[in-house]
């Protein structure tokens, strides 16, 4: 017989060397691994600043360059730079060009337009500086322009003994040769064109003062030229080229729209129209903005007179034709809108509004130059200093300081392709400033604040990346997906909370073990579905099904719990031993019955709840038809339903316990069902009452909570990352609940507690902790959602609380977008930026749930 030897007795437990081993291995793997891991997170987070940096910017000057390209002293009306930045040219008010390289001053090949000795009175350009209109003093107007050749040769096509203007460009005297690659050379030359005489001024008056759009987008190119004779008569012409598809030969029709007089006492100091041609506007010297509506040719009016209360000394339009750009004498910068208002002293519904003032010169504004990309613009002062701003960021982006002596710039421009400023001054010296400017739109105000767009009623959030013209202007505020993103989650986890944590309590508590290791892995492999295909069935099944029964999928938010609870009442009143034989899995299957015969209900009663409540069309209801009683009682039968609980508890509770327990268990349960049907049918019908009484004093939250519906919307979403997020949520919270010590489940019975009172009032206190990290997570999860989003939401950037419209969130927009983005543009560095919000926000949520999820832990262990 063996005899258990002395503890005394026995010799120190040796561990293996190998056990020994193993442990400091797993030290050092467990801790470089989590080094690594923060070192990732940290690296992914400097790589999104690192591209997000450049959106911050200022712009800067690389370099600048002075000369004298031509002798003549004639003032200068105009500049033009290629796309290139390889020839600049500069117009006199004798129609001579002249012409030169802008980075070296090197003279090129000059050339003229031949005004037969004509005496120019008036001048306009385009925006591209390029298209001209000439007003002579006869009355007569010529069209005019220069355009810049580029032709791609092989370097062996390049004419030999050029001279060297830089390190990779030569010219003849008249081109400029550029190497671009190792076998081809870009050749750039300056061409130009004049067209015949136009008479419009019928008595041969001189032209005063002259404005030219020129609109080239579509199959019929147009001109519209305002002019103002030394009369004060006024007159638009528009001229549309059209092409027989046939014959292919083109034909000019013009329409001369005759303004009517102006008022007396103007001094006109500039036109303006645009290139639609409905809208003329006249400059007065003394403040004033006349506009004329010229929508009807025949009938011309003078819709308005805006006084701006100081002289304008220069005036234009930001590309588009919509934001009227005015500087005044004394310095001030300030944009204008045409809005659709309904003002006094206004004829045609529309006002001249003054919708940005931005930051003042310190002496008159004498130059406005205009982007051709955006809504940039460049204004220069009196005192010679320019200033490079941008429309709607109103970023000052950089200034160029005054050239001493006491010199005017006559003719500035901006480069195409907004890498230089170009400017003439009255002394015949040109100067080239090649500027880095790469990302003027984009500020904090523009990311995060309303922003008054062209065309909008009021500042708003407004996010559009892209649009059909080159005048379009993105939209770039991160607030609407920031709120997409907030609502996807917010209405996922109303969803999915409920479902994942009473899902959690009913296995953790209520289930026989051996019930509970069937259901749980079930549930675990919902998470395992990939959230593509969760996106696909959403987007082409779930969402047009629900379309169809839209009554009844929300008649079923009210049915099904209603079902399971009067079940459970039901369930009392069946004999302990029938109840107690089909614990487990036989009374699992009957809340199935229960939830399926709840379905049934819903689709039978959902075509009668929409004709009873909702005027016959639900969708229709959305938008205001009907009475707004079904949504005000929804919203008041919450208040009422605690309202009644709380009086009877209050009132009766102790009195109706205390008879409960003097009567057997079946009456018992028979008066309890009672009790809970009279306490719902109350609530029913005092909040029936309340929405009564608050439609009759006008009360209508719909336009604030619901609106349209759209078949992707924000409810499928909640349905399908529900989907998601249930099996995180309900998997984490069903192992915290087990976590919890069987003593603490014990005591709770000892005292006579009932199961649900434990798991109400004891384990899931305890467990608070790791519940509250199972939330956490399952947020993190729907925060970060991409496919379901991408296929199911639509993709509006929209900010409303309504669940039947779309949404576009942060993830959602970076799939969508980046494919298209260019690389290193504002597009492609602010989906970048979207992606460094969705860090921080990730982040500080899971800071904040940590911090949260240690206090309920540090509670829960004094237990």
């Amino acid at each position: 017989m063996n005899e258990l030897a002395d503890p005394k007795q026995r010799g120190p437990k040796k561990t293996r060397k190998w056990v020994l081993i193993a442990d400091k291995v797993s030290d050092r793997v467990i801790t470089v691994g989590g080094i690594l891991v923060i070192g990732a997170v940290l690296g992914m987070m400097v790589f999104l600043v690192w591209e997000v940096l450049p959106l911050f910017k200022k712009g800067t000057i690389e370099s600048q360059t002075f000369f004298k390209p031509s002798a003549d002293p004639n003032p200068t009306l105009a500049a033009a730079i290629d796309d290139y930045d390889t020839i600049a040219v500069s117009i006199d008010n004798d129609g001579k060009l002249a012409v030169w390289h802008p980075t070296t001053g090197t003279p090129l090949q000059g050339r003229a337009f031949d005004f037969n000795g004509k005496k120019l009175s008036s001048f306009a350009t385009t925006l591209d500086n390029v298209h001209f209109a000439f007003g002579f003093s006869d009355g007569t107007v010529r069209f005019g322009r220069i355009w810049f050749k580029n032709d791609i040769i092989a370097n062996d096509d390049v004419p030999k003994d050029l001279k060297k203007l830089d390190e990779f460009s030569r010219t003849d005297g008249n081109a400029v040769f550029t190497k671009i690659s190792a076998g081809q050379s870009r050749k750039v030359s300056l061409q130009t064109e004049l067209e015949e005489e136009i008479k419009v001024s019928e008595d041969g008056k001189p032209i005063s003062h002259l404005d030219y759009d020129l609109s080239t987008v579509g199959e019929r190119p147009k001109k519209v030229v305002a002019t103002l004779d030394a009369d004060g008569n006024a007159t638009v012409s528009i001229s549309e080229t059209k092409m027989n598809l046939f014959t292919q030969t083109t034909s000019v029709k013009t329409d001369k729209i005759v303004l009517p007089s102006l008022p007396q006492g103007t001094e006109i100091t500039n036109v303006l129209t645009n290139e639609r041609g409905d809208q003329a506007f006249f400059i007065d010297k003394k403040g004033k903005i006349l506009r004329y509506n010229i929508q009807d040719s025949d009938k011309p009016f003078l819709a308005e007179t805006v006084q701006i209360g100081k002289e304008i000394t220069a005036s234009t339009f930001l590309m588009g034709d919509t934001s009227l750009v005015i500087g005044g004498s004394d310095g001030s910068v300030s944009i204008y809108f045409v809005l659709q208002r309904d003002v006094s002293g206004s004829r045609d519904g529309m006002t001249l509004v003054k919708a940005r003032e931005f930051s003042p010169h310190t002496s008159a504004v004498t130059r406005i130059a205009v982007s051709q990309r955006g809504k940039t613009f460049a204004t220069c002062d009196a005192r010679g200093e320019i200033w490079l701003r941008h429309g709607t960021s109103m970023k000052t982006i950089l200034k160029v300081p005054p050239r001493t002596g006491d010199v005017l710039w006559e003719a500035l421009t901006l480069a195409p392709r907004m890498n230089g400023l170009l400017a003439v001054a009255s002394d015949g010296v040109a100067g080239f400033w090649q500027l880095d400017a790469a990302h003027p739109e984009v500020s904090l105000h523009t990311l995060f604040g309303k922003v008054w767009y062209e065309g909008y009623p009021e500042p708003s959030y407004t996010w559009q990346s892209s649009g059909a013209t080159d005048a379009f202007e993105p939209k770039l505020s991160l607030v609407p997906l920031i709120f997409g993103t907030l609502k996807a989650t917010l209405y996922s986890l109303l969803f999915a909370i409920p479902i994942a944590l009473l899902g959690a309590i009913y296995t953790s508590e209520f289930l026989p073990s051996n019930v509970r290791g069937k259901v749980k892995p079930v549930m675990e492999i919902m998470a395992s579905i990939p959230s593509v295909v969760l996106g696909f069935v959403a987007a082409l099944v779930l969402a047009p099904i629900v379309e169809n029964w839209i009554a009844a999928v929300l008649l079923s938010f009210l049915v099904l719990p209603m079902m399971l609870v009067l079940a459970a009442f039901l369930w009392q009143l069946a004999p302990t031993w029938i109840a107690v034989r089909l614990d487990g899995l036989p009374k699992f299957g009957v809340m199935f019955l229960v939830v399926g015969l709840g379905l049934y209900v819903t689709y039978l009663m959902g075509p009668v709840m929409e004709n009873l409540f909702f005027d016959g069309s639900f969708k229709l209801w959305l938008n205001g038809s009907g009475s707004p009683v079904p949504i005000l009682f929804v919203l008041c039968l919450p208040f009422t339903s605690v309202f009644i609980s709380w009086s009877f508890s209050r009132f009766f509770g102790f009195r109706f316990s205390g008879y409960m327990r003097t009567l057997v268990e079946y009456k018992a349960a028979l008066l309890d069902l009672f009790r809970w049907l009279g306490i719902a049918f109350l609530s029913a019908a005092l909040a029936y009452t309340a929405a009564l009484i608050l439609t009759a004093l006008g009360a209508d939250p719909r336009p604030g909570l619901l609106g349209t519906y759209v078949q992707r919307n924000t409810l499928i979403i909640g349905f399908a990352m529900g989907f998601t997020v249930i099996p995180i949520i309900y998997t984490l919270a069903e192992d915290a609940l087990n976590a919890v010590p069987d003593h603490l489940r014990s005591a709770s019975f000892g005292c006579g507690a009932t199961p649900w009172q434990t798991a109400l009032w004891i384990i899931l206190p305890t467990a608070l902790s790791g519940v509250f990290s199972a939330i956490m997570i399952g947020m993190g999860r729907a925060v970060g959602e991409t496919m379901i989003v991408v296929m199911a939401a639509g993709n509006t950037p929209l900010i409303d609380m309504n669940i039947f419209s779309g949404l576009r969130a942060l993830s959602a927009n970076i799939a969508v977008e980046l494919p298209e983005a260019p690389k290193d543009g504002t597009l492609y560095r602010v989906l970048f930026l979207t992606a460094l919000v969705l860090f921080a926000m990730t982040s500080v949520i899971n800071t904040a749930a940590e911090l949260v999820r240690l206090r309920f832990r540090k509670r829960a262990m004094s237990l």
